[in-house]
């Protein structure tokens, strides 16, 4: 196995951290175990970082417990000036940020840029939020009593993040976490740990203190997540990922009540009826659809086409989507990078392989790309039905099925038939559709004439078992918070 050399391309190499960041401390596993992380375009390998075990992890927390405290004790201005500090200090590194990102990820180099500036969206606003943890004064029950209603932090919270978005992901959970007064301590996924760490670099430069945000890097996600789960001092757990591990995180929880926050899996139904401005739904489907290779928890995993413009809209479709570039992520004009893994080739591969064993037809892409990574050409589906896996099941890589639909009522019913809730998007112009459909709709948000959705200004999160919680927004501090009643006698 070859090496990739991360440094050389940084303008600022310092960036490039392989140890953990415990306590204000960088670290190795106490063991000394140390797993590799991999550039998923070529195989090289990029760094080795520190493989951490329980034993280093209970420091971790022991030292995220021990800062909170204080922590919390600072007022608001306080804790908003050092995230406005970092917050700064992530756009001025974003291209080399960027470059960590795509090295590790693999996404085209100029998505990963959008990345860390949405990640960074999020640390301004929740600074300005700081300032606004607002608590109430309720008119008394009795003349001699007074109601005040308080919102304290809860205290440590475990965050466990993925890799299809390394910087975000964290950046909507620490910024929240930190605005109210807790710690935190970030396991990120195990193939794509180095964004963190670079974020640690700079919340350490922000002048955040020692123990209030960790990164702790480990192979053992299970190891990890029973950790956070068993130890009575870490009070929250905010999790993005599946939503397998995160039936497994609510039991494990369950016996300390632990408080949850939960961003699961998505099947996101896209929906084009037939008055709608067909070249832009082709736009929004590739939008929603292709970024990111696919592998996004939003992405239109179901795509429904009204009848009497299926025939226009798969051509159209077919036609744009033939003309995205697959490649290197630090390659020119690159629009679709590779795949994380060989599990997540093999997955689009069976989808597609059901879904042509039962009928349907490619009419663009169809197959792997031969230029040395896990790179699937970005592909779409006609004839596809219901009972195929690809609608079923969500396939977080570049395949798009289109499934045909004569009545509102018929996708509604279609649409809706999902254990999944996230994101949902449909194209029309008709505004009284646009009302009822956009209220039928079982998903926690919705994209209408768009299908791009997410900013720090709204409440991101899903129903059903798509999750619980938002981030974002001025609802996105009220995970990361407890309501204390204080009843005071006069």
């Amino acid at each position: 196995m070859g090496n990739f050399d991360l440094a050389s391309k940084l303008e600022d190499p310092s960036l490039f951290i392989q140890k953990a960041f415990v306590d204000g401390e960088w670290m190795a596993a106490g063991s000394g175990a140390t797993f590799d992380v991999l550039d998923p375009a070529t195989g090289l390998r990029i760094a080795s970082v520190p493989d951490l075990d329980a034993g280093d992890l209970e420091k971790a927390i022991h030292a995220a417990s021990h800062a909170q405290k204080s922590w919390a004790k600072l007022t608001g201005k306080q804790r908003a000036s050092m995230l406005r500090r970092f917050h700064d200090l992530v756009v001025a590194h974003v291209d080399d940020l960027a470059i960590i990102l795509t090295a590790e990820m693999g996404k085209p180099l100029q998505e990963a840029r959008g990345e860390i500036l949405y990640g960074a969206a999020y640390i301004e606003w929740f600074a300005e939020e700081a300032k606004r943890l607002n608590g109430d004064v309720i008119p008394a029950h009795q003349a001699d009593k007074r109601i005040l209603v308080l919102r304290r932090p809860v205290g440590v919270v475990g965050a466990i993040t993925p890799w299809n978005f390394p910087n975000a992901m964290l950046a909507r959970k620490l910024a929240p976490a930190l605005a109210v007064g807790c710690s935190i301590i970030a396991k990120p996924a195990a193939q794509t740990p180095l964004s963190a760490l670079a974020l640690a670099v700079l919340s350490e430069r922000a002048g955040i203190p020692r123990g209030i945000f960790n990164v702790v890097t480990s192979s053992d996600a299970e190891m990890v997540g029973q950790s956070f789960c068993a130890n009575e001092l870490v009070a929250k757990i905010s999790f993005t990922g599946s939503t397998n591990v995160g039936r497994i995180l609510m039991r494990q929880g369950a016996d300390q009540i632990k408080k949850l926050s939960l961003e699961l899996g998505g099947n996101a139904p896209f929906i084009v009826f037939d008055d709608a401005d067909i070249d832009a739904a082709v736009e929004g489907a590739v939008a929603a659809k292709f970024r990111n290779a696919g592998q996004t928890c939003v992405c239109a995993n179901r795509i429904y086409v009204q009848s009497s413009v299926y025939d226009e809209f798969a051509a159209k479709l077919a036609k744009r989507v033939d003309a995205l570039k697959v490649g290197n992520g630090f390659d020119a004009g690159v629009e679709i990078g590779p795949l994380i893994d060989g599990n997540a080739m093999k997955k689009v591969k069976s989808h597609l392989d059901n879904a042509l064993a039962n009928g349907a037809r490619v009419v663009a892409g169809g197959s792997s790309v031969q230029t040395g990574g896990q790179f699937f050409a970005p592909t779409v589906l006609v004839g596809v039905t219901s009972d195929m896996k690809v609608t079923r099941e969500e396939t977080f890589g570049p395949l798009a099925p289109l499934i045909s639909f004569d009545t509102e009522e018929e996708v509604i019913r279609s649409a809706n038939d999902s254990e999944f809730g996230l994101a949902g998007y449909f194209y029309s112009k008709d505004l009284a559709r646009i009302f009822r459909v956009a209220e039928d709709m079982e998903t926690g948000m919705v994209g209408v004439n768009t299908g791009l959705i997410s900013t720090e200004l709204a409440p991101f999160g899903g129903v059903k078992q798509s999750g619980l919680g938002r981030e974002g927004s001025k609802y996105g501090l009220d995970d990361y918070t407890e309501l204390k009643y204080v009843c005071l006698g006069l």
